[in-house]
């Protein structure tokens, strides 16, 4: 038991580090929200009869009746998944030390000004009811018919809390160089990693061994109808089952599913890499047939050309002494002193509420595709090289804007840089979460009462 004072300065959080964890972080919260429904309902009874100190950390305590709940939800959860309970004395000394070391991190949390509000919460917990097959309204109510809503909200808050945390305090301990970077990228783990998955659909116009060349001739010609229908807009799957239930032919087919290129049948290997989401091919001549294909989705892999649009803006916000519709009024002002011959870049530095590109004049520089708010971007995309839009409104204000060009760049390099980064981030962070904790945990002072 350690006897010294846990002194830990503010940490600092990057807005650019790599959620870690995820997939674990809502199985987590999932799991939280199960194990509160079925919690026993003489839990508060516990509570009121067992409410004594039994530890102290640094400035915080815990204290029986939160154990005792702890131990409560974990024999619960074991139940409803039929695993074998501990025995109680082994759950409730590992329990306490888990709360130990959430107490110490919940304590730094709170140094750091790491908070949660209602909104995120409510959004979280809507994500727990779709996951629940459930509204956000009936998964609230069930939670409170349960008498464990406020319980799951604050467990919610807690989980956040506590990822937050780790990530800021161990991803800034966590250094990845350029070489290994490139180490990686070479690897075969890193190709593997970063290779992409691909989802292909797939029709067989079937030939038989003893086919005659005419009626080879006419099922090729069968197949290229099926091509052109796919090409012309009709959708795929419909494509391959109406051409089944013609019987005209003998036709099969099937959507293979994501696969990596190594798991693509060789026939279409060669092919798939060089094509584009929504491209058609075919028919492609095999012993058995002829085959169409169509890339239906990508995901992963490297490769990454953007569209990106050079634009400029000017932006007026309402405020406390200018209204919605005075904002707009002076937006459009401001157009026609443009449109009239004024300098855009002087009218955007003398007005513009826009404090990321006020003193460039209104330019936003190269913008990717999906960079701007949805409502700008629609705007934006329907506008010509050189022509400056109508007033239109977004979330932050009123705005016109001119687009300045436009381009196609390829960023596969710094985006498979930055995965790989990513990938070895993620490597590390498990053990480095672990040392952090063994550190935090001998730096606090920690007294349990008996």
């Amino acid at each position: 038991m350690s006897t010294q004072t846990c002194h830990t300065e503010k940490p600092t959080f990057s807005a650019t580090a790599a959620p870690v964890g995820t997939a674990w972080y809502r199985a987590l919260l999932l799991l939280v929200a199960l194990a509160a429904i079925a919690l026993p309902t003489d839990a508060p009874a516990q509570r009121v009869s067992l409410d004594k100190v039994i530890a102290i950390v640094d400035d915080d305590v815990i204290l029986q009746s939160e154990l005792e709940t702890r131990v409560a939800e974990l024999v619960a959860q074991a139940r409803q998944a039929n695993r074998e309970i501990p025995p109680l004395d082994v759950i409730r000394n590992e329990m306490l030390e888990r709360l130990v070391l959430e107490s110490i991190q919940l304590q730094l949390a709170e140094r750091a000004s790491i908070r949660f509000d209602d909104n995120t919460l409510n959004r979280v917990m809507e994500n727990l009811a779709r996951q629940n097959n459930m509204t956000f309204d009936e998964y609230v109510n069930a939670l409170q018919s349960a008498g464990v809503y406020r319980q799951t909200r604050e467990q919610v808050r807690r989980e956040l809390t506590l990822q937050e945390l780790q990530r800021g305090m161990v991803n800034r301990r966590i250094n990845i160089t350029d070489q290994e970077i490139e180490n990686f990228l070479n690897s075969e783990m890193g190709r593997t990693v970063m290779a992409a998955d691909y989802l292909v659909d797939h029709i067989l116009v079937a030939i038989g061994e003893g086919d005659p060349q005419r009626l080879v001739d006419a099922k090729l010609q069968y197949a290229s109808e099926l091509v052109a229908q796919i090409e012309n807009g009709a959708d795929f799957a419909q494509v391959r089952a109406r051409a089944q239930q013609e019987r005209r032919f003998a036709v099969s087919g099937t959507n293979f599913g994501w696969r990596r290129l190594e798991q693509i049948p060789s026939l279409f290997a060669n092919v798939v890499p060089d094509m584009d989401i929504g491209d058609v091919t075919g028919p492609i001549r095999a012993g058995n047939g002829f085959h169409i294909i169509k890339l239906a989705d990508i995901r992963g892999g490297t490769n990454r050309v953007v569209n990106q649009t050079h634009i400029r803006h000017i932006m007026i916000s309402p405020n406390e002494i200018r209204t919605d519709e005075q904002a707009r009024a002076l937006v459009a002002r401001l157009r026609e002193r443009i449109l009239a011959g004024e300098e855009f870049e002087t009218l955007a530095r003398q007005n513009s509420d826009d404090a990321s590109s006020v003193v460039a004049g209104g330019d936003l520089d190269w913008v990717n595709e999906g960079g701007m708010p949805p409502q700008m971007e629609a705007v934006v995309n329907d506008l010509d090289v050189g022509e400056l839009s109508e007033p239109f409104r977004t979330g932050s204000g009123w705005h016109i804007a001119e687009v300045m060009g436009r381009r196609e760049r390829d960023l596969s390099n710094q985006y498979s840089r930055s995965q790989a980064e990513n990938a070895l981030r993620s490597r590390k962070f498990d053990l480095e979460l672990q040392n952090w904790l063994i550190e935090i945990r001998e730096s606090a002072f920690v007294e349990f009462k008996e």
